[in-house]
């Protein structure tokens, strides 16, 4: 590929930076009395293109920012958010109008027991160029890597941007640059090969290699399907499948609320009745995201929280509401306490080796429709999707058909644990309602006896 655009969107960048300054310093001459802003600005610069038949079938740009306010006297405070015309001239006025409505809210509410935010101001800045394609050198990738077979997706790329500000003169500044094709060869039916490529740095190498895989699965896809008994079953979940597994962990897993009310599906962990395997080390690495270092209140966030531990539970996120309640220190999480820049340790697989040391068993390419089955018990049901293959001697002898599994994470991450692949996938999150989502993980593959089928 040729067209890098490495450094072309600083302009942007700084623009759109500009652009929060000043309206940060608008606000600033909006306060009376003893009133306190706390501004969070969040934008993006993209653009997006979506693939059917490996021809584009829809291309656009969408630049949008928008600014939530909290205006608080004491413990009041009222939030509300615009979405901004990017000219400081129509803006400066809706502003304006947003602080007296929220003036007048404040008059009306009763005072907020756990409200905290970030009194001693601890400015930063960070901006990451990135070296992203050119629009028109993704498209001649994503067509070439087609080939004339069904390729399905879409392509997201560019800035996005955020920022907090308040009247007590911290300001903080995040942008980063990253691309995401999220791709699927269609066979037919419900026979697919799901596959993605994210960064921050387009490699040719790394992008040939991944749809050279694709195509592998998607001639293993088209053979007879085959339907095996329900079971247990040595299995290989690619980074993929990894990646839903611990997403569900993300739901009240990690959170100081939801441990200290014990609705944590860890809890067993936690009060030591149960481990993981002791290579399964899980961080929450924001240096390592897209997500920004700081939060609504103004907190900022550590470069790295330990989450899991040796296959011990090690940390909590404690968001400024729960530090308030609780009586313990904040380390920025947002208010659902949920990680947003997830980073699995690797093993020591070297992922060319996974299906010769699968041998016999099920490589799952995806898994979706996840649920708990026995929250307290950190169990789990969904159902395979896309390829999922059935193996002997170490090759693909046949596709499976649509599978439900039933595990516990404690048998799948613990005592069932054979190995974790040495190289790792990073997975940027499609999600593009109201934005580009800003949730990423850092994921291994895992080897795994027993893993149980239900039907």
């Amino acid at each position: 590929m040729s067209g890098l655009d490495a450094g072309v969107d600083v302009t942007g960048q700084a623009a759109a930076r500009e652009g929060f300054e000043a309206l940060a310093r608008a606000l600033d001459g909006l306060l009376e009395g003893d009133e306190v802003y706390l501004a969070s600005f969040s934008g993006e610069d993209s653009d997006f293109v979506r693939f059917n038949r490996g021809e584009v079938r829809q291309a656009g740009a969408v630049t949008q920012r928008t600014l939530t306010l909290d205006l608080a006297r004491g413990r009041r405070h009222a939030s509300g958010t615009l979405t901004l015309a990017g000219d400081l001239e129509v803006d400066r006025p809706r502003l304006a109008r947003l602080v007296r409505d929220l003036r007048e809210a404040l008059g009306h509410l009763p005072e907020d027991p756990y409200f905290l935010y970030a009194t001693e101001p601890r400015s930063s800045e960070r901006t990451d160029a990135g070296a992203l394609p050119e629009g028109a050198a993704a498209v001649a990738a994503v067509q070439a890597a087609a080939q004339g077979r069904d390729l399905v997706g879409i392509w997201a790329s560019g800035a996005i941007h955020a920022g907090f500000a308040s009247s007590l003169g911290q300001r903080n500044w995040y942008s980063t640059r990253s691309f995401n094709l999220d791709w699927s060869f269609y066979h037919r039916a419900d026979k697919a090969v799901k596959a993605g490529y994210a960064g921050f740095t387009w490699d040719e190498a790394a992008f040939r290699r991944k749809v050279d895989w694709a195509g592998e699965q998607l001639r293993a896809v088209a053979r007879p399907a085959r339907t095996i008994a329900p079971g247990r079953y040595r299995v290989f979940l690619a980074p993929a499948a990894v990646h839903e597994v611990v997403s569900i962990l993300c739901w009240d897993g990690f959170g100081l609320k939801a441990h200290r009310t014990k609705q944590t599906p860890f809890l067993k962990l936690v009060e030591g009745e149960a481990r993981l395997d002791p290579r399964v080390t899980l961080v929450e690495h924001t240096a390592g995201g897209v997500a920004p270092n700081f939060q609504e209140q103004g907190f900022l966030r550590p470069d790295a929280v330990p989450l899991l531990r040796a296959g011990g539970y090690a940390e909590c996120l404690v968001s400024p509401r729960s530090a308030q309640e609780y009586g313990v220190a904040t380390n920025g999480a947002s208010a659902g306490e949920a990680p947003e820049s997830l980073d699995l340790a690797a093993g020591d697989l070297p992922q060319a080796e996974a299906l010769a040391r699968l041998d016999r068993g099920i490589w799952v390419g995806n898994l979706w429709y996840l649920n708990y089955s026995d929250r307290s018990a950190c169990r789990t049901t969904g159902m395979t999707r896309f390829a999922t293959f059935w193996v002997e001697g170490g090759e693909v002898v046949a596709p499976l058909d649509v599978m439900r599994f039933d595990e516990t994470v404690y048998r799948m991450l613990g005592d069932n644990l054979v190995a974790l692949t040495a190289e790792r996938e990073l997975i940027l999150d499609a999600n593009t309602y109201g934005g580009r989502s800003t949730s990423s993980a850092r994921l291994p593959g895992a080897l795994v006896d027993d893993f149980t089928f239900t039907l």
